[in-house]
């Protein structure tokens, strides 16, 4: 103790010079002398005033020009760091396009939080080719206004469905309604969808969206403060599946029953079924004519089931004509804005496809799409679908040639990398490609990547993974440079349209030989009517719905089938 109580009190001779120094510090003027530590303490202070000084050079020595900016600004793009959702985790792209919202195609007024795509989708892609009309733009907002007023749960919404429940329809109503009854695979669904809404556009209808197993897991609400799903409790729900052809409320069965002409009849119309699948008859397809739609207009409830596309017959309809010119001036552009308008999917969803996109396909220089589906019986793959794959890419210099002589192709500079992404339910056909570009170097020294996100064997409609998967897979192709799509195929069609993208069509193979030639670049990116009327409404007698006017041709793929084309591109 003695001798720690020495050295506290500084009897220690050998803490002495420290003692010193510090009363030196303390009181300069006491030893003007430059001893040891005061040396030490002015190099100390130099060193860490030539630090800041550095430190302030470095950052203000070159600052980031207006022209710079201006330029970023030009540009439309805004270089940010990948945000992160608390629910989940979504990789943003290094560029965030200014205009999320499409050209005010979409609406305002979600939670972003909510549906993240909605938001983010834009940055995927290229800039949409095409923008939509002021009048589209108007329609929309008027429509969601309507939605908003009418329905699920709304006073007037209550008031119809009372309406309904008694069986006989009213003088008047606030609204009327179209009921999509979910029906066919995922890629039907999203086409036929886009149909009924346009429909309702048209006749001034609000839009309600039977939700199936699982439309709520796959798809985000596309109208503001107002769902577009039909509630559990809707009074005819439970009748989806018993209604067909035969039903006393299909409109086919009352036009072959003649109870159109029975104003009786017409008073107890409080709906109306509408029989729209490939499997429809002659009186069924009266839907399409101008006279019948006179009729449908008084009806407050129509429910309708289909699998078809049918916009391309509504343009031959008359009444709708001058409308739907005034909405797209550009034909070909339908489905392209009224699917970025509506699907949206939802997070669990989009975090497939962010995922995929950002490990396999961001780095890229140019990205192919190659969609394939087989609608041979049988085991595949089949090596006549795959000669056929490879005819069209190399045919069309979509991919370069292998070389077979030399082990090591050397290029000029840097090497072009292409990300193949396909999608189909065998795996036989990407494990072809993959080993010919991975065995043998491109004749042009371009990397070639191969990629498949799934393969589900076969087509499992009701299940939410595989359906899941399959909306990712779409969204994926949608974002390549460059598609390839298989006819007949509405997987093809949805991811060509939500691109913008004119495919090239793989031809249906004939008795499995490769077709030759193997495929044709699309007249445009609009999806095909598989199954259209060939009726003239006014002479009441066949006619080739294909010849009537010059935007609606028959499909590249489909010799019988209609889709919208835009005359002036053939020019």
């Amino acid at each position: 103790m003695k001798r720690f109580s020495k050295t506290l009190n500084g009897d220690d001779p050998s803490n002495n010079s420290d003692s010193g120094a510090r009363n030196a510090l303390r009181d300069p003027d006491r030893n003007a002398g430059l001893g040891p530590m005061r040396v030490m303490g002015i190099f100390i202070a130099c060193l860490i005033l030539f630090s800041v000084l550095f430190s302030v050079n470095v950052v203000l020595r070159d600052p980031p020009s207006d022209a710079a900016v201006h330029e970023a600004s030009k540009a439309g793009v805004l270089e940010v760091e990948p945000r992160k959702s608390s629910e989940d985790k979504f990789s943003d792209p290094v560029e965030v396009p200014k205009d999320m919202m499409l050209g005010s195609l979409l609406a305002t007024g979600f939670d972003e939080g909510s549906c993240i795509s909605r938001y983010q989708s834009a940055s995927y892609r290229k800039e949409m080719p095409h923008k939509p009309s002021s009048y589209l733009l108007s329609r929309l907002r008027s429509y969601e206004a309507l939605h908003k007023r009418c329905g699920p749960n709304t006073e007037s919404y209550n008031k119809a469905v009372q309406q309904l429940k008694s069986g006989r329809r009213p003088t008047s109503l606030d609204c009327n309604y179209v009921v999509w009854i979910s029906y066919s695979g995922l890629g039907n669904r999203i086409l036929t969808l886009a149909s009924a809404f346009l429909y309702a556009l048209l006749t001034n209808r609000v839009l309600l969206v039977d939700p199936g197993v699982d439309m709520v897991d796959l798809f985000c609400e596309p109208f503001p403060e107002a769902s577009w799903f039909l509630p559990m409790d809707f009074p005819l729900k439970n009748q989806f599946d018993s209604l067909d052809q035969k039903s006393p409320h299909c409109y086919g069965e009352m036009v072959r029953k003649n109870n159109l002409t029975n104003s009786q009849q017409s008073q107890l119309s409080s709906f109306v079924y509408l029989h729209l699948s490939h499997d429809y008859n002659d009186q069924d397809k009266l839907f399409f004519c101008n006279q019948d739609q006179d009729f449908l207009e008084k009806i407050p409830w129509l429910i309708v089931r289909t699998d078809n596309y049918f916009v391309p017959s509504l343009f031959l309809i008359p009444s709708f004509e001058q409308e739907l010119n005034s909405l797209f001036p550009r034909k070909e552009t339908v489905f392209h804005f009224l699917g970025r308008y509506l699907f949206h999917p939802t997070n669990v969803v989009w975090g497939l496809v962010t995922r995929y996109y950002q490990a396999y396909l961001a780095n890229a220089d140019e990205r192919i799409g190659i969609q394939i589906r087989v609608f041979d019986t049988g085991t595949g793959p089949f090596q006549h679908v795959f000669d056929q794959i490879i005819s069209c890419v190399l045919k069309e210099n979509l991919l370069p040639e292998t070389n077979r002589q030399d082990l090591i192709v050397r290029p000029s500079g840097a090497p072009k990398s292409k990300a193949v992404l396909m999608t189909s339910l065998s795996s036989g056909y990407f494990e072809k490609l993959r080993d010919m570009y991975w065995e043998h170097p491109t004749v042009t020294g371009e990397v070639i990547g191969i990629y498949q996100p799934s393969h589900e064997e076969y087509q499992q409609t009701e299940k939410h993974t595989h359906n899941r998967k399959a909306l990712a897979e779409m969204y994926l192709l949608s974002v390549t440079d460059v598609l390839i799509t298989s006819s007949w195929s509405t997987f093809g069609y949805v991811a060509q349209s939500l691109g913008g993208l004119t495919p090239w069509i793989l031809y249906k193979p004939e008795n499995r030989t490769a077709p030759d030639p193997a495929c044709k670049r699309a007249m445009s990116m609009e999806p095909c009517f598989h199954a259209p009327p060939f009726f003239d409404c006014k002479a009441r007698t066949g006619v080739d719905t294909g010849e009537l006017v010059p935007h609606v041709r028959h499909c590249e793929d489909m010799s019988w089938g209609l889709k919208l084309i835009d005359p002036s591109d053939e020019l």
